[in-house]
């Protein structure tokens, strides 16, 4: 069991994949102008994501602030997904994820982290890189862009 200090987290349900597509919806809306496409994580399949990977959410008081989806590797965690409603970016919620992403890495057995991210989400990859995500690759995928694969070593 990892321990975790966010209020309000729990392990999404195959029930909650209709929440989950909205919410992620909403959170990357930003993104669209940016890339001229809507990016990845709105047009998922959440039904399948919930029977392969883990998504953890974050509801205080019943209310989802934030989630993060995680895919176990024989030699890493891998993060699919973090989101944070736009009301509740810049309170920590991202971070506090990092953190509880990094927990279940260190229960599996895993010591390191791994996600990826488009070449134009600034903000991200600055979140990333101060939270010790460093990049080790640029891949090409057209029609998608530039994608950003980042690591960090747990110690």
């Amino acid at each position: 069991m990892v321990e975790n200090s966010i209020a309000g987290l729990r392990r999404a349900t195959p029930e909650d994949a209709a929440l989950v597509r909205g919410f992620t919806r909403a959170a990357y809306a930003k993104w669209v102008d940016v890339i001229g496409r809507e990016p990845r994580p709105m047009t998922a399949d959440y039904e399948l994501a919930l029977r392969e990977h883990r998504i953890d959410l974050v509801e205080p008081g019943g209310v989802l602030q934030a989630l993060i989806e995680t895919h176990a590797e024989p030699d890493h965690l891998l993060i699919v997904n973090v989101a944070v409603a736009p009301e509740h970016q810049g309170k920590g919620l991202g971070r506090a994820l990092l953190a509880h992403a990094e927990g279940l890495a260190r229960a599996a057995g895993l010591s390191e982290m791994r996600l990826y991210t488009n070449s134009r989400f600034d903000s991200n990859l600055a979140l990333y890189a101060r939270y010790g995500y460093e990049k080790y690759a640029e891949e090409v995928l057209p029609p998608l862009g530039i994608v950003i694969h980042m690591k960090k070593t747990l110690r």
